[in-house]
């Protein structure tokens, strides 16, 4: 007679360890692990967002908070454009009423009516107060308005605070559409230059002024980039009538 075989069964699975009980500790552990992974993190540059470039084209509503022209009257960076016919430009410069400032304003005013003559909107940008700013403007007979930005919102969302506080000498300028056509620091005449260079491609002609001299005292070679304004006012040669 065959052997008759005899199957054997199979072994039993080895039973699972019992399930650890997770401690307090391990809870809170993991909730503050998944909340540092699930928030966001902080830009450096104000509200989240990063400085205005060349080209792009930024959201005016809420841009750089509001501020002040020197005569009292609040605004913000969306209604200057609103308000303009083809954009607007801010030369921004840290102290009214110093010698590189005072240079720079009144480079600004002696091309202010062919830098406007196609839409274009001048304005000057600094910390200082509406006091302040009056004084500049009425003893060099700017014809722009100057804007006041204490806190610096406007400056910093520009790209032109300099850390921990104060402003770096440039210029900003922006179309219609909310588009960035300038933004870059510079010296007195370096930012004149910057919005003529950009009126010329615009109009596609030379730009010509008639420059009115400013002595030597006033275009210290320190106040180029802002960085050692703290002499006071030197005579500027006022314009010719």
């Amino acid at each position: 007679m065959p052997v008759e075989l005899r199957k054997r069964k199979a072994p039993a699975p080895a039973p699972e360890p019992p399930a650890k009980k997770t401690s307090k500790v391990s809870k809170a552990v993991a909730k503050v692990k998944e909340t540092v992974k699930s928030t966001p993190t902080k830009s450096s540059e104000p509200n989240g967002a990063a400085k205005p470039v060349v080209g792009a084209t930024i959201t005016l509503d809420g841009f750089g908070g509001e501020i002040e022209t020197n005569e009292g009257t609040k605004t913000t960076l969306k209604a200057l454009v609103d308000e303009s016919k083809s954009g607007v430009a801010l030369f921004t410069y840290p102290k009214a009423s110093t010698p590189g400032c005072t240079n720079q304003a009144c480079l600004f005013r002696d091309s202010y009516e062919p830098f406007t003559k196609d839409g274009l909107a001048i304005y000057g940008l600094s910390t200082d107060s509406p006091k302040a700013n009056t004084t500049f403007k009425e003893k060099q007979k700017l014809p722009y308005p100057l804007l006041c930005d204490p806190s610096a919102t406007l400056i910093d969302a520009i790209g032109l605070k300099k850390k921990p506080k104060g402003t770096q000498r440039g210029v900003f300028a922006i179309d219609k559409a909310g588009k960035v056509l300038l933004a870059e620091p510079g010296g007195p005449a370096a930012t004149v230059e910057a919005v003529r260079k950009l009126v010329e491609s615009t109009v596609g002609t030379e730009v010509k002024t008639e420059p009115v001299p400013v002595s030597e005292e006033s275009n210290p070679v320190n106040g180029e980039d802002g960085t050692d304004e703290k002499k006071p006012e030197e005579a500027v040669t006022e314009p010719a009538d």
